[in-house]
């Protein structure tokens, strides 16, 4: 195959990647992506439309493709098996039990559609990659992944928290963002109902969580300007 063919194809296969990965995407973003002109990226687009792609032209805004549309398994290369090998063992290391055990679900999927080889190569880098940390049970929780579903819906959550002066309270709240580092767990960043204002609340402090039925309205503050006008970290 010539070698624009074969560049060509490689294009299409990750210009399908890119529309199954997001929502919405322009024909700008992918000439930048793939280093050519938009021209191309509609050629690409059209060509992909004739093989029976359900891309969906939004005029002015941009292609998405045909919800609940999958193409079979996308074969990963070696090197990126690898990376998601050791992301595994990197994030691993999490504070959540629950975001643990969704990743480890989620790798073990990626891994069904490896190559025979590349299967073999990925239990021998999972079993001689070693990430060492101290074995403390400091700040364990168990509750990110219904938290992250609370916050992706607009949900209000219900908290029975334990307070930094051990007092338990009750608090409704509606989740805004997630923050967490190396050395801490998570943090619930939450617009509290009682408080009528912004608070932080540790995830490993939370005794129980209900989410509630209905929506709020989404919060127009960025994460930029909430660290400019609270800056609790």
């Amino acid at each position: 195959m010539p070698k624009t063919d074969s560049s060509r194809l490689e294009r299409l296969t990750a210009i399908i990647t890119q529309l199954q990965t997001k929502r919405l995407i322009t024909s700008t973003m992918l000439s930048e992506k793939f280093g050519v002109s938009v021209r191309t990226i509609y050629r690409d687009i059209r060509a992909l439309e004739k093989s029976g792609i359900p891309i969906i032209t939004q005029e002015g805004r941009g292609y998405s493709i045909m919800e609940g549309y999958r193409l079979p398994p996308i074969m990963f290369t070696e090197k990126e098996a690898n990376a998601l090998i050791t992301a595994e063992q990197l994030l691993s290391l999490n504070k959540d039990k629950s975001f643990v055990y969704d990743l480890k679900e989620a790798i073990n999927k990626i891994r069904a559609v490896l190559r025979h080889d590349s299967k073999d190569k990925a239990e021998l880098l999972s079993s001689r990659v070693f990430i060492w940390e101290r074995n403390d049970q400091i700040n364990i929780s168990n509750i990110l992944s219904s938290i992250q579903i609370a916050l992706t819906n607009f949900n209000p959550v219900k908290l029975k928290y334990i307070s930094d002066n051990e007092s338990v309270t009750q608090r409704d709240v509606e989740p805004f963002a997630l923050v967490t580092s190396s050395k801490m767990g998570w943090y619930l960043i939450a617009w509290c109902r009682l408080r009528n204002d912004f608070r932080t609340f540790r995830l490993d402090r939370m005794q129980q969580i209900d989410i509630l039925t209905g929506h709020f309205e989404p919060h127009k503050i960025t994460m930029q300007e909430y660290y400019e006008k609270y800056r609790n970290f």
